[in-house]
């Protein structure tokens, strides 16, 4: 049977062509590799998202808080007695002078108790009185004998003298004289004894009566107290000032040391503030502060930092560096700016929705735009419009700052 013999030449154009197709084969698959998105990829649009392009410029460091007027001093008012409210003799919020009554309570028992001690105390002080007494007709008694122990020794002296001079002249016998020498040698002696024992006594009435004057003195500061807790009876200002939250009724029950209201320092007011737990380590007492109160713009200063951090929050309290504005009221809001540092360059970043996430991470556009890579950056201080970047970007780059919320698995942006 006669074969077709095949040409050499049309052999070798059939094998390149099988090859050049196969090459063709591989390098569209090839493209087609290249062309497929890595994995942890997501393809958005490009107008979903806010680039902004990260650039050196001057960094404020400073945090804007809403603050409220609160007065610089706040004094309570309690009650030094119990009892039941009687009389309210003031409004909640007039201006009140120290000392002034706010309002009566009543207490039958502690009246009655006032009148017992004050009997008792009385009594007390009567026989003080009594010692003080017999002390002083002691002192006298002794006087008197003294006095007639000197009258009785002056007597017998001159009759002494009378009788020598008579024994002198023969008149008088020596025992007569005698006798009369006897006499007055007694009462100077007896006079010696006296005054000793008025001077011994003297000395120790004057201890008593020091005693007896101590005592006398406590009983009557004692009784003092006593009557001075009828005078707790009445709710007194402890200080001038305006009257807040004073809402007593008549009829109500007060036990010892119940708050009755306050009062707040007038014209003297600070600024308290509630600032994010975030800013706790850096914001310090004697930072300086700006607050637009009444159209105008008034400088502080922090003066107290309180760190206890209730719902994510601390309070700052800030005073005025001068006098404070005519006319604030407590609770009015304002406005705060309360500077942190120095302005300085810095490469920053908007401060917007990609820090929801974190900051740890930004997506970086990729120079030609149809991209964005996941990349870790680290973040510095922040403000209201910038957030300071500290490493991970150079300036010029271009960065995604819309919110991240649905790409915490990803990694790449493709963008159409």
């Amino acid at each position: 049977m006669d074969r077709r013999i095949e040409r050499p030449h049309r052999k070798l154009q059939r094998t390149l062509l099988v090859a050049l197709c196969g090459g063709a084969l591989l390098a569209l698959a090839a493209a087609g590799l290249i062309r497929l998105p890595p994995s942890g990829s997501l393809s958005v649009k490009a107008a979903d998202l806010q680039v902004a392009t990260a650039a050196e410029a001057p960094f404020q460091d400073y945090l804007p808080v809403r603050g409220a007027v609160a007065p610089l001093h706040t004094t309570y008012v309690t009650a030094v007695s119990g009892g039941q409210i009687d009389k309210v003799l003031v409004l909640d919020g007039v201006q009140v002078p120290a000392g002034a009554a706010l309002a009566t309570l009543t207490n039958p028992q502690l009246k009655l108790d006032v009148t017992s001690k004050e009997a008792d105390i009385a009594g007390r002080l009567g026989d003080v009185s009594a010692q003080s007494l017999s002390l002083e007709k002691n002192r006298l008694d002794a006087e008197g004998q003294v006095s007639q122990a000197s009258f009785d020794l002056l007597k017998a002296e001159h009759d002494y003298d009378i009788r020598k001079q008579l024994h002198d002249k023969d008149i008088v016998s020596d025992a007569e004289l005698k006798t009369y020498a006897d006499t007055a040698a007694y009462d100077r002696a007896r006079l010696a004894q006296l005054r000793a024992g008025q001077t011994q006594q003297a000395g120790l009435a004057s201890i008593q009566s020091a005693e007896i004057s101590r005592t006398n003195a406590g009983l009557r500061q004692s009784l003092d107290v006593v009557r001075s807790s009828l005078d707790a009876l009445v709710i007194r200002a402890p200080v001038a000032g305006r009257l807040t939250d004073f809402q007593l009724q008549p009829g109500q029950s007060l036990k010892l040391g119940d708050p009755a209201g306050q009062i707040d320092s007038e014209g003297a007011y600070k600024l308290t503030a509630d600032v994010d737990e975030y800013y706790l380590g850096r914001v310090q007492p004697g930072e300086p502060a700006t607050a637009d109160l009444e159209g105008a713009e008034m400088d502080l200063v922090v003066s107290r930092v309180l760190p206890q951090v209730t719902d994510g929050r601390f309070r700052v309290e800030l005073t005025f560096k001068g006098a404070a504005p005519q006319g604030l009221r407590r609770g009015e809001g304002a406005d705060l700016r309360i500077t942190l540092g120095d302005t300085r360059r810095a490469l920053v970043v908007p401060n917007s929705g990609w820090l929801e996430g974190g900051g740890a991470t930004m997506f970086v556009m990729a120079a030609d735009g149809r991209r964005a890579d996941r990349r870790p950056v680290s973040v510095g201080r922040r403000n209201p419009e910038q957030v300071e970047i500290t490493s991970g970007l150079r300036p010029g780059e271009r960065v995604v700052v819309s919110s991240y919320a649905g790409f915490d698995k990803l990694n790449h942006l493709i963008l159409h």
